[in-house]
């Protein structure tokens, strides 16, 4: 029950968070030259503040993605549910979303990592293809590509740094996989 109420309360922080838009957070305010009047924003470590996307509503989803992401790079099956879980919230407004949200609910309900992992391969891909649709306002994303992945049939993501951070193996090949394309 406690772990419940926990997951509740941590999908409703992110719920919150999402429906602010609040995705960085302030830094301290640079005495260098006393420019008090330009706030200073400090990247975050997955650099979603680096990428804006064109289209508004993909754009309120991506951080999302990058988190679920993270989350399986870490194997953090409960972080990826929540992270999942605010994917499923935002992809209701973008449009044929149904795919999406199936892949998500998948992900969301799923007590295994390895499931986990071969719904984010789907995900991925339908998510490469509304980027590339998309476009980029600001910043780079690079669809990166592990040939091992999914039982060797290969598998790709999207991803704010050219450092390969496997999210289809985390820790056991972390670093397994390449850049394909950067999408600018």
């Amino acid at each position: 029950m406690r772990t419940v109420r926990n997951l509740a309360f941590t999908f409703a922080t992110v719920t919150l968070f999402a429906a602010c838009g609040n995705t960085q957070k302030p830094a301290e305010e640079s005495h260098e030259g006393h420019n008090h009047g330009a706030e200073k924003r400090e990247e975050p470590k997955t650099a979603i503040g680096r990428v804006s996307l064109k289209d508004d509503k993909l754009n309120a989803v991506y951080p999302h993605y990058l988190k679920l992401s993270t989350a399986l790079i870490a194997a953090d099956v409960a972080e990826a549910k929540v992270a999942a879980q605010a994917i499923e919230l935002g992809v209701k407004e973008l449009g044929n979303g149904a795919a999406l949200q199936a892949l998500t609910a998948k992900i969301s309900n799923a007590a295994d990592i390895e499931v986990q992992r071969t719904a984010f391969a789907a995900l991925s891909a339908d998510f490469i293809e509304r980027v590339k649709a998309s476009g980029v306002n600001a910043g780079e994303i690079y669809v990166e590509y592990c040939p091992m992945a999914m039982n060797d049939k290969g598998a790709s993501w999207l991803s704010n740094e050219k450092d390969i951070k496997n999210p289809y193996y985390g820790e056991s090949m972390l670093t397994c996989g390449e850049v394909k394309e950067t999408i600018k």
